[in-house]
């Protein structure tokens, strides 16, 4: 079994939201998406998708993205990104793919996953201080998103397991490489944390590599070429 990592698939197969906005590399990349998968995803393996899955809405207007995800090898673990409005409580989350068959995905919100061999938490995550036009607000979601990372490594705590943390948001600002985030990361001595929501002039502030014993790694689809990345 082999687990992988993808953020930021956007799709739109359900609405009209051309990714152009983003540069040309955006041309045809649901088709890139399900091409590389299929070519190295095995039913076997996970794949962590740590938020901005799809375009929709409402969660009844994205069931032919969840249709996608679904028919795509390997059993998916999806946490929120900002664009994912179709989110809602994790019981009707529940309901939606046990009623239509989405047999093949979870989603994380301040719960845990043990894969056998990695132990799988999260949250959205969102700005930290030293952002653009971080404000009062923000502090309150900043800290918010906190707490919702630290009850769900906690809900990770009896896992002898290596920890893999999902944010959408990278864990710390473009002017600093700690916060909030990676301090509570570095309390439950996590190995690795997966993030996306860059994209265009902003990945300049994306950082993969290790810091203080984590291995960050960054996941955006478009960073990736819409090819999955194999974290263990």
């Amino acid at each position: 079994m082999a687990v992988y990592a993808i953020g930021d698939l956007h799709l739109a197969l359900s609405v009209d939201k051309p990714m152009d906005v983003f540069g040309g590399r955006w041309q045809d990349y649901m088709k890139r998406i399900e091409q590389n998968w299929r070519n190295k995803v095995l039913a076997e393996d996970y794949v962590l998708i740590p938020g901005d899955i799809s375009w929709a809405t409402y969660l009844n207007h994205a069931h032919n993205d969840f249709e996608f995800i679904n028919d795509l090898p390997g059993k998916k673990i999806i946490s929120k990104g900002n664009h994912d409005y179709w989110w809602t409580t994790m019981n009707k989350l529940e309901a939606f793919v046990s009623e239509n068959g989405y047999d093949t995905i979870s989603f994380l919100h301040n719960n845990s996953y043990d894969l056998g061999n990695m132990t799988v938490c999260g949250t959205r995550g969102w700005k930290c201080p030293g952002d653009d036009e971080f404000d009062q607000e923000d502090e309150k979601l900043y800290g918010r998103e906190i707490q919702r990372l630290e009850l769900s490594l906690k809900s990770a705590s009896r896992s002898d397991n290596p920890l893999t943390v999902m944010l959408h948001y990278p864990p710390f600002s473009s002017g600093s490489l700690s916060s909030g985030f990676t301090e509570v990361m570095k309390a439950y001595k996590t190995d690795k944390c997966v993030y996306g929501h860059l994209h265009g002039e902003y990945l300049k502030n994306a950082y993969s590599g290790f810091i203080d014993g984590i291995e960050y790694i960054f996941v955006s689809a478009d960073h990736l070429r819409f090819d999955p990345v194999k974290i263990l």
